[in-house]
């Protein structure tokens, strides 16, 4: 009976010792990928808060301060940062620029933007359209490079690693012994396996890299950004989708600004504002250039979009009833759902090439490994 216990305590502590590891490490997996939807979530309950108080007709700050006082840590940190500096006498947009990190930068221009507009309602729905999450098959991909990143590349290193320092060294010492020539395609592709763990360790780095980037959100990226040499701003242009998604926030946050009556060179250079990009931000300035010229809207925006697309979109809009935003609202839709199919695209032609790459490299070592083994065995078979 007692060895019977001592077994099961045994047992007990080996399952642990061998299951606790991999538990742990996919609890820190799950809280590091729920990152930027728990991010997502705050911001949408903050917007949703304003829209709240906004309709109620209360003061926004007071209303943040009360919110506040509840203590709920599902919020976050960042919305206690910005009570504090509401509560130290700063508003709101001054409040959400001196803690940048609480909401995307593009709903913090456009928040400050609809203060500055001295109506914070009209902005809001252009602040959801920058926080509507990508489709759910996107987020699965993602995941699923994050989980080839902490699993196989390492692993690949370890193990090509091993094989060239350990055991072909022995294969070749056999062989050797047995006076048996090496497979020359054997010797092709160990003398490349240096190439092929710097493959892995630079696939590593890069997908190390896109996670980090996934995971750290618009602030962590910004650490890249240089105002005279705009590198993340100009990537984020030239990336297909994301130049969509840049082109529909300008678009709704002009459409706004003008149905509010905003003068028209004001109201480009706040739409340019709301992208936080620096790319829109030239532009932009190359259209208010050309108002300052004796220009029209229609004409002057053809130096934002090279397309020429927004210009005619633009001049649709401006001979339809109820507004700009009413007659975009349909343009929009249609840049969301490109973007949303050019992402799922690339993402599903990324992962799809990392598997078949590391997938070649695997079958390059096996191949090796199996030919030495087979030429081994046909000299010990002729040998006896």
């Amino acid at each position: 009976m007692n060895d019977f216990f001592g077994f099961l305590v045994v047992f007990c502590c080996w399952v642990v010792w061998l299951l606790l590891p991999g538990g742990v490490a996919s609890v820190v997996l799950h809280f590091l990928l729920s990152l930027p939807m728990r991010r997502r979530d705050r911001a949408l309950f903050f917007l949703d808060l304003l829209e709240t108080v906004i309709t109620r007709g209360q003061p926004v700050e007071q209303a943040i301060l009360s919110a506040a006082q509840n203590q709920d840590r599902a919020i976050g940190v960042g919305f206690y940062m910005v009570a504090a500096q509401l509560e130290r006498g700063a508003r709101l947009g001054e409040a959400l620029e001196k803690v940048p990190g609480f909401l995307p930068p593009q709903v913090n221009a456009m928040i400050r933007a609809g203060e500055k507009l001295g109506d914070l309602k009209k902005v809001l729905p252009a602040c959801r359209e920058v926080l509507r999450v990508a489709p759910d098959t996107v987020r699965t991909t993602m995941h699923y490079m994050v989980a080839i990143l902490l699993l196989f590349a390492p692993i690949a290193i370890w193990l090509i690693s091993m094989l060239s320092l350990f055991v072909v060294p022995k294969f070749r010492d056999v062989a050797a012994g047995f006076g048996t020539p090496t497979w020359p395609f054997a010797l092709v592709i160990f003398r490349i396996a240096p190439d092929l763990v710097l493959f892995e360790a630079i696939l590593f780095f890069v997908l190390l890299g896109v996670a980090a980037a996934y995971i750290g959100g618009p602030r962590f990226i910004r650490w890249f950004q240089f105002r005279t040499v705009p590198v993340v701003d100009w990537i984020s242009w030239h990336v297909p989708w994301k130049r969509k998604k840049l082109l529909r926030a300008f678009s709704a946050m002009l459409a706004v600004l003008l149905d509010a009556g905003v003068p028209e060179a004001e109201a480009v250079s706040l739409g340019a504002e709301a992208t936080a990009n620096e790319i829109c931000r030239r532009r932009a300035q190359r259209v208010i250039a050309a108002l300052q010229q004796g220009a029209t809207l229609l004409d002057a925006v053809r130096a934002f979009d090279d397309t020429g697309e927004f210009h005619w979109r633009l001049a649709n809009a401006a001979h339809a009833h109820g507004g700009f935003l009413g007659a975009l609202r349909g343009w929009h839709a249609a840049l969301d759902a490109k973007a949303f199919q050019q992402e799922e695209t690339a993402t599903h032609v990324l992962t799809s090439g990392l598997v078949i790459l590391n997938g070649i490299v695997v079958g390059l070592i096996a191949i090796g490994m199996f030919g030495m083994l087979v030429m081994l065995l046909r000299s010990t078979i002729a040998a006896t």
